[in-house]
């Protein structure tokens, strides 16, 4: 009884798993290309295709001049534009809606669109986990005292929850803050609650490096629902964080001050097993994440990435005139064989490492 049980809680994760998966990648691919359509479609290009996934067909319909496709791997996508690449069985539209006959800006913010899609969506996730589960924000409750501080010296204990200070009351952490940052070394009146009851301390605040008054306390953390536009505007912050750190991260991996750790499918994957099994919200924070690896790994100048594309469009804008064609395809082409190759390689060091746990 119990093994069936075991069996059956394994099968509802692995199909979790997968349906997460799907939307994951599918969110991702779908933001992804449809910045390169949307901006394609601004500057007057035809778009001839929109396809999520590769290999053949599963669904497939058409909508005016352009043909949308699901097809059978979604692990990429890609949209296909009149005169961005020969091919025997895409007509060569030689006119003023053909991506080679747009300005190098426009084919510039055509190419940079998709990664950057791909941040736009990253925002969405957090604003979406800032509504849901909230915003990790500091209380007004004492979380720790520094030793020998103001607070402490005075009597004040962990877990008090500060509700006035010199009888102004405070419900914000910010504006104790701020009562407190004008008071440097003068006496206040705080007023807490401890155990269903008020009482009043009396505290000699000192001041740090720029003058401002302190206490001396730590504050615990509570998760606070943001509305729409707060929400937006921290998951931008968040967003913006996340690209600083990763882009460190890779930084001190090429100079080797940290071991390279990189992981492709098959560890994306058991990273989204693991999220499924905690909760929505940190099934947001992967997505997330990812959709910002995604964005910054596709700028990046690795031939058959969009970095490429916009690294030639900028040789060519200097330059003055484009590139051989038969030269960037080859590059492209070179790099989109070396790209499977470390895509095997790193698959391959995915699956060690789960075998070995």
């Amino acid at each position: 009884m119990g093994a069936a049980a075991s069996e059956g809680d394994c099968l509802v994760l692995a199909m979790q798993t997968f349906l997460a998966a799907v939307v994951i990648f599918g969110l991702m691919i779908i933001f992804h290309e449809f910045g390169h359509f949307i901006v394609a479609k601004r500057v007057g290009i035809m778009v001839q295709e929109f396809s999520v996934g590769f290999g053949f067909k599963l669904a497939s319909f058409i909508k005016g001049e352009t043909t949308y496709n699901l097809r059978v791997f979604p692990i990429g996508g890609f949209v296909r534009m009149a005169g961005m690449e020969q091919d025997d069985n895409v007509p060569v539209i030689d006119d003023e809606r053909s991506f080679n006959k747009k300005t190098v800006l426009q084919r510039i913010a055509v190419i940079t669109a998709g990664p950057l899609m791909n941040f736009v969506l990253a925002v969405l996730l957090f604003a979406v986990l800032f509504i849901y589960s909230g915003f990790p924000a500091p209380s007004t409750t004492v979380e720790k005292l520094v030793s020998g501080g103001p607070a402490e010296l005075a009597g004040l204990k962990a877990g008090d929850k500060i509700v006035a200070i010199n009888k102004e009351q405070v419900s914000r952490w910010e504006k104790m803050s701020a009562i407190i940052n004008s008071h440097p070394d003068q006496v206040v009146t705080v007023t807490v609650e401890r155990s269903g009851k008020q009482q009043k301390i009396l505290v000699l605040t000192n001041h740090d490096e720029k003058g401002q008054g302190k206490l001396g306390i730590y504050p615990a953390y509570r998760n606070q629902r943001l509305d729409p536009f707060t929400a937006l505007a921290r998951g931008t912050e968040y967003t913006g964080r996340f690209v600083v750190l990763i882009i460190d991260l890779i930084g001190q991996m090429i100079i080797g001050k940290l071991p390279a750790d990189l992981g492709g499918p098959v560890r994306i994957i058991y990273e989204i097993k693991n999220a499924v099994g905690l909760g929505v919200s940190n099934l947001l924070q992967l997505a997330a994440f990812l959709s910002i690896n995604l964005g910054l790994f596709n700028l990046f100048p690795i031939p058959a990435l969009d970095g490429s594309r916009i690294m030639f469009l900028v040789i060519e804008w200097f330059r003055g005139r484009p590139v051989d064609p038969a030269k960037e395809n080859f590059v492209h082409l070179i790099g989109f064989g070396i790209l499977l190759l470390f895509f095997v390689f790193v698959t391959y060091n995915d699956v060690l490492q789960l075998i070995q746990k």
